[in-house]
């Protein structure tokens, strides 16, 4: 059975931490990376080159591995250049979530562009398209793209006017009609709620791809603490 058959119908743990976060060390990521491998996770995602070297080794589940920038325009690019693939590749990566959208990097590849090129160098490792909108979606497929997942609806100029607080079940549900019944599309992206995630696995979604509410505790907490003050203002 090959990795992306060992993911399907799972939840995989986005783990990840921000500039001044107790977490944001290789072990702090891989601590919980472990804890989500406890709880049943298939999988995990995480960013940066030491802490996916420290999760793939302190755990037995398959580690979708990835770097993070930023573009001229001021949004996250994801895996952005041919170096972050190359220095991915050297710690024994092979599965690589990559920034899938019409976006220009390297000063001349869109998104499905560089993936192509991405997969003719590295033809043994398994790349994840992360997506705004179904037409790159669509792209990326036929650029030869081994998965999608819609992680960056929401997080992109086109799209930032979608509702940050739901996940985008549209486009889902776009992306799923588009390409073959098997192709693997995953669900990302404000999946902050079981019932959420168990709704994508039923409209269709290979897997389910989960991080702020598992691994982001001061984000939780600021949920609760935020919900409390709503209440008491209102008292």
């Amino acid at each position: 059975m090959n990795v992306l058959e060992k993911i399907k119908n799972g939840l995989i743990v986005s783990c990840q931490a921000e500039e001044g976060s107790p977490f944001n060390t290789p072990k702090g990521v891989g601590d919980f990376a472990r804890c989500a491998e406890l709880g049943g996770a298939v999988g995990i995602r995480s960013c940066g080159i030491e802490k996916c070297r420290y999760i793939m080794q302190n755990t037995s589940l398959p580690v979708i591995c990835l770097t993070k920038s930023i573009f001229e325009d001021g949004f996250v690019r994801i895996t952005g250049s041919f170096a972050e693939v190359e220095a991915l590749f050297k710690i024994n990566a092979t599965f690589i979530a990559v920034d899938g959208t019409y976006r220009i990097r390297e000063k001349q590849y869109t998104g499905p562009e560089y993936i192509k090129k991405i997969k003719k160098m590295y033809p043994e490792v398994l790349v994840m398209a992360d997506v705004a909108t179904s037409k790159e979606a669509f792209a990326c497929y036929e650029a030869g793209a081994d998965c999608i997942s819609t992680t960056l609806c929401g997080y992109t100029p086109d799209t930032v006017l979608v509702n940050q607080e739901y996940p985008s079940f549209s486009l889902l549900e776009e992306c799923i009609k588009l390409v073959p019944r098997d192709f693997p599309i995953m669900a990302e992206g404000r999946f902050n709620k079981p019932e959420y995630a168990a709704q994508a696995i039923e409209n269709g979604a290979w897997a389910v791809i989960v991080g702020t509410s598992i691994t982001r505790p001061q984000i939780i907490t600021r949920w609760y603490v935020n919900a409390i003050k709503k209440k008491v203002e209102q008292i």
